[in-house]
């Protein structure tokens, strides 16, 4: 056998214990902020059929679909949760209580180009909010995104969001070089959400392509990359329809986001629109301030993707964070924690004819609660204490010809150094 077999495929991680520790830390916290802000857990299956994501994700997620055909089915492997997530509202929702507050952590997939936090495969933070249209539910959102960026003990001013309206952007396009081509945008879109990755004249060069789907001239793409550099919302309403009602919703965000004390944490930007094509109205992305990293998290309203996938019309808001990316966010900043095993006892036999009376107390300090390795084979003493000490354990509990004999335990506190005699069963 070559070694390529005996390796994970390009963009995919092996977790070893001590990674596994680590995801399951990061995961708590996903966790206690979702359980704190009232969000419900659910999940779907990791394979879905591939339509579901061709017809609504929009161009950039196609083409990384891991896309295969299985029994004359045509299946992929999730590359984004929420498709999935407009699916099951459709199957019950005629007896769903909305709003519904829901999040998930699951494993997506996406073959594109690999950079530093981005992987082919990660584990996703989303949160959902869907029934609600009013723009309270992106505040909660970003407030929660805070939350978890508080809890994972980031400095204040480490990571911040950039908050766009794609409902102004399509507003002010349609007033202007989109007026006669409405169906130009969401492609626009797609095409300018690489405005960071690509640069101002690559991005011209493609809204400009007289063979793709945008095709504009050269001076009206100009304007709309000059658009796009627009930082206030004061410079954005000049260009915009008067009584514009995205605008409007815009300037309540950024009240609502005061109200809840992090109003200083984001920013308007409009060159944020994110890529995929849902999107209908207000969008976000978290960014490390210090530049190292390509986008922290994204999210945004997608009211029309549940009707369009044949549900009810039903608003809805939501985002995602990677595990990739926010990990390399927290060892830039020193934060990365090496989280012990979380072993309580450690249980060993002195000699073989207590290896029964062992077995013993390890299984009745396990009914208690505890978490216990019990040695196995024949140990060395100086061993057991080295091994013990390297995976954090806070008891070595010997069972010897005396203490077997005495039906006790001699326990030794491995802070303290202090030892005891311990009745354990």
């Amino acid at each position: 056998m070559g070694s390529e077999p005996l390796r994970p495929p390009r963009g995919t991680r092996d977790f070893y214990p001590e990674d596994m520790r680590r995801r399951s830390w990061l995961f708590d916290r996903f966790r206690a902020v979702s359980r704190g802000f009232a969000f419900e857990e659910v999940d779907a299956p990791i394979v879905e059929h591939a339509e579901l994501f061709i017809r609504k994700a929009g161009e950039e997620i196609i083409d990384q679909l891991y896309h295969f055909t299985l029994h004359e089915r045509e299946l992929a492997l999730r590359g984004e949760i929420t498709p999935s997530i407009a699916r099951m509202v459709i199957a019950r929702a005629g007896g769903l209580k909305l709003p519904l507050r829901w999040f998930c952590i699951g494993q997506n997939w996406r073959y594109e180009r690999m950079t530093r936090g981005r992987t082919r495969e990660h584990y996703q933070w989303n949160a959902e909010i869907l029934g609600e249209p009013d723009v309270t539910a992106e505040a909660e959102l970003i407030a929660a995104l805070c939350a978890l960026w508080d809890a994972l003990g980031l400095p204040r001013d480490a990571v911040a969001l950039r908050v766009n309206s794609r409902a102004l952007l399509e507003e002010t396009l349609r007033g202007g070089v989109l007026r006669d081509r409405p169906d130009a945008f969401a492609p626009l879109c797609v095409v300018v959400d690489k405005l960071d990755k690509i640069g101002a004249e690559a991005v011209l060069d493609q809204l400009t392509d007289p063979t793709g789907l945008v095709a504009l001239p050269r001076e009206d793409a100009r304007w709309v990359v000059e658009t796009l550099s627009v930082k206030s919302l004061d410079e954005a309403a000049a260009a915009a329809p008067a009584d514009s009602p995205a605008l409007a919703s815009l300037r309540r965000l950024f009240e609502l986001l005061d109200a809840y004390g992090i109003g200083d944490r984001a920013v308007f930007d409009a060159s944020v629109v994110r890529g995929l094509a849902y999107y209908t109205g207000i969008v976000f992305e978290g960014f490390d301030t210090r530049g190292a990293l390509r986008a922290v998290c994204g999210g945004g309203r997608y009211d029309r993707l549940i009707e369009s996938l044949g549900g009810p019309a039903m608003p809805a808001v939501g985002f995602g964070m990677g595990d990739v990316v926010i990990g390399e966010l927290l060892a830039d900043h020193g934060l990365l924690p090496e989280p012990p095993r979380g072993v309580d006892d450690v249980v060993v036999a002195l000699d073989e004819p207590q290896r029964a009376e062992a077995i013993r107390v390890a299984s009745a300090l396990r009914a208690a609660g505890r978490s216990v390795e019990l040695t196995l084979g024949r140990a060395r003493l100086k061993r057991v204490f080295a091994h013990a000490d390297r995976i954090g354990a806070t008891r070595i509990v010997l069972i010897g010809e005396d203490e077997a004999a005495r039906g006790v335990a001699r326990i030794r506190d491995l802070a303290s150094g202090e030892e005891r005699d311990e009745k354990i069963r």
